[in-house]
């Protein structure tokens, strides 16, 4: 079958196209999906060169979810690995049906990344009624998703700081009342403008100097939660008694911890997420698609920071 393979470490270089890559091995509790649409995420470009949170085994086949069919059922499932492929195993146990009127991008769009988002706001930040919530890289995948998502689950305001003006324009056509620039020099003094003074909680996935700005933009009792690091620069050591002090708190969220216990972590989420668009509550902004074949440029695209929402692969082509 063809799929995108990568056998050495690197950026996106390292990913190549191969038409005689071995069929998946469907083991018990799994099931064979015939991809109709392959997600692309973040994660994959830090798996292309190893610095991903969890380590990487060579030779790979990325890709964390994919939309298709298993026996005829369109479905959408959370994926160890093997992705970027016609076909590959799904476990059962995070796989689930994809209902009529929901396409392959939006259920893409959803397993992983509306999930994120669902717990970063429920689970890890807990955000209550009236607060203030700040979603850094607003019009990404994860982004888009907690701006509505924010709203939804009773935040008073909803800031959102992205690097154009075209993704700024989106976030608040999804709902935010008020963006930044994410290239401000002084970041922290216009997020805190733009918050009305203090933010209550902050969803951070660029790390650096921005994870820096965010923290020093809360309120008491706010929290800070970290889900990724897509900048690739490290973070300052959190100076604890600062935020004893502060009474703040930083929290780290990786699905992956959710995806152990599907049956109560994830099932719930993904029936929400899906009943939300179902009824026009929610809106899965869906990027470009790429061919197998361009898996590379998409990887290029993701990490020069030139894509909106979620990123697609079409096996077919």
């Amino acid at each position: 079958m063809r799929a995108v393979r990568v056998t050495r470490f690197g950026g996106p270089e390292v990913l190549e196209l191969v038409e005689d890559a071995p069929e998946p091995v469907v083991g018990e509790g799994m099931a064979l999906l015939r991809v109709a649409r392959a997600g692309i995420n973040f994660a994959d470009t830090h798996q292309a060169e190893d610095s991903y949170l969890a380590p990487t085994t060579l030779p790979l086949i990325p890709g964390a979810e994919a939309a298709g069919t298993v026996d005829g059922h369109r479905v959408v499932a959370l994926l160890p690995g093997g992705g970027y492929a016609e076909r590959v195993a799904a476990p059962t146990m995070t796989t689930f049906a994809v209902p009529d009127g929901v396409d392959d991008g939006t259920a893409c769009a959803l397993v992983l990344q509306g999930t994120t988002a669902w717990h970063i706001l429920r689970t890890s930040a807990r955000v209550q009624p009236g607060e203030t919530v700040v979603v850094m890289a607003a019009a990404g995948g994860v982004g888009s998703l907690a701006v509505q998502l924010a709203r939804t689950f009773g935040a008073g305001r909803v800031v959102a700081v992205a690097s154009t003006a075209e993704k700024r324009a989106l976030a608040a056509d999804l709902g935010a009342d008020a963006t930044v620039d994410s290239g401000e020099e002084d970041l922290t003094g216009a997020i805190r403008e733009a918050c009305g003074g203090r933010s209550d909680v902050v969803l951070e996935m660029t790390g650096g100097p921005t994870t820096e700005a965010c923290l020093a933009t809360l309120a008491p009792f706010g929290r800070l939660v970290i889900y990724g690091m897509a900048s690739r620069q490290p973070t300052a050591p959190v100076d604890l008694g600062r935020l004893t002090a502060r009474s703040q708190g930083v929290i780290g969220f990786w699905l992956a911890h959710a995806m152990r216990d599907p049956a109560r972590l994830l099932a719930g989420p993904m029936a929400e997420l899906l009943d939300l668009v179902a009824r026009g509550a929610l809106r899965a902004v869906v990027g470009d698609t790429y061919a197998l074949s361009e898996a590379r440029r998409a990887h290029e695209d993701l990490r020069g920071r030139r894509t909106v929402g979620k990123l697609l692969l079409d096996p077919s082509r």
